[in-house]
């Protein structure tokens, strides 16, 4: 673990001037991502027992199962969010450029069923106020074009194609503003803009330079609650944890791709009632403390102590958290909630983090470092 320290400490973190956004890594918006560079740096400093796994149970968008696959290791992944989990699938499943022309034939045929009234506005709340009439019926022709494409992995990622386009094309200001503003969008617009993402999203799973394609074996992901997961869904014995907590009443998963998921038939409701660290948790009647932080890793560390090769290496990325106007030491916490399991600090380092990142609640906007946390199990 020595050797590894030093090691850690011969690297910018802080990756300022890095390209976070290439690749798979740059389909689709999501708050708080992982930059690539950190599970890339991670996944080369500490080597794999053998015949084990890289796990990332808060893999989100699915960072770090990309990083995994382009090293040819094989990864878990697992999340609450049905979107998060389809993301992360697409962006490690690579595509033929045949599946273009599927792209071209769904925008054909959206438009069709947009000429012919061929297509049903799902029942969203609020849907006037953040969608305008002509928008919701091209994006109700869209999503019924690409929900009878028959191949799933080409409709998978056209899912994820038109998702990427739902706050560009509504009222919402910005995927980190929101707040209602009049766009100019018409629903020619949204078609050639789900086609152009379609396109982008097809290269970057299929481009040698970057891409996916014949390297490492694919994720396998769970889309679950962390807190309910047990060792038996398991399936392989974990060597390398690489991954990213949501910090306490800090960034809202479910609000920034709220609309998103209904738009997919999905419930962002019931992700927010299990969503660690959503802020709704925090101003409710007996609401959540940091203490509830420390439970629910305590939660994550006693699935590790079970699924974990007894010479395995975990690593989080962790920052603070406000809370009231108080600074919360989440670190501490994390550290706390190991040592429940019997697992130590053996290492940390503390990074930058880039001023670009944004996110619903602003008052986070003040925190500029956060700690890369290394746990090994004790021996």
């Amino acid at each position: 673990m020595k050797t590894h320290s030093s090691r850690l400490r011969q690297v910018d973190w802080s990756f300022s001037t890095a390209n976070t956004q290439g690749g798979p890594h740059g389909i689709h918006p999501y708050p708080a991502k992982f930059i690539p560079q950190i599970p890339r740096q991670l996944l080369s400093l500490f080597s794999l027992p053998e015949k084990t796994v890289v796990l990332d149970p808060f893999c989100g968008s699915g960072t770090t199962l990309v990083e995994a696959m382009l090293a040819g290791l094989p990864s878990i992944g697992i999340d609450l969010s049905p979107l998060a989990c389809l993301i992360a699938k697409v962006k490690t499943t690579p595509l033929m450029m045949a599946t273009l022309n599927t792209a071209r034939a769904v925008r054909c045929a959206a438009e069709l069923r947009l000429k012919t009234h061929d297509y049903e506005i799902p029942d969203i709340p609020r849907i006037n106020h953040w969608f305008r009439p002509e928008i919701q019926e091209a994006l109700a022709a869209l999503i019924a074009a690409i929900n009878c494409v028959s191949d799933q992995h080409e409709r998978d990622a056209l899912r994820v194609a038109f998702s990427s386009i739902v706050v560009r094309v509504s009222n919402q200001e910005s995927d980190t503003r929101y707040a209602a503003v009049e766009k100019a969008v018409t629903p020619r617009e949204v078609f050639a803009l789900f086609e152009a993402r379609a396109l982008n999203l097809i290269r970057a799973t299929f481009a040698v330079d970057g891409g996916l394609l014949g390297t490492g074996p694919t994720p396998h992901i769970i889309n679950q609650d962390i807190l309910t997961v047990t060792a038996k869904q398991i399936p392989r014995t974990v060597g390398l944890v690489v991954t990213s907590p949501p910090y306490p009443n800090a960034y809202e998963y479910w609000l920034y791709h709220k609309y998103r998921m209904y738009w997919l038939g999905m419930d962002p409701v019931a992700v927010r009632e299990r969503e660690i660290g959503a802020r709704p948790h925090f101003f409710k009647k007996n609401g959540h403390t940091p203490r509830h932080f420390l439970t629910q890793m305590a939660t994550v560390f006693s699935l590790l102590s079970q699924v974990m090769h007894r010479h395995g290496v975990a690593c989080f990325l962790i920052g603070r958290s406000i809370i009231g106007g108080k600074a919360i030491d989440n670190l501490a916490l994390l550290q706390e909630a190991a040592q429940r399991h019997r697992f130590v600090l053996s290492d940390q380092i503390e990074r930058t983090i880039r001023r670009t990142r944004k996110a619903f609640n602003l008052s986070h906007a003040a925190i500029e470092r956060e700690h890369i946390a290394v746990f090994g199990r004790e021996q």
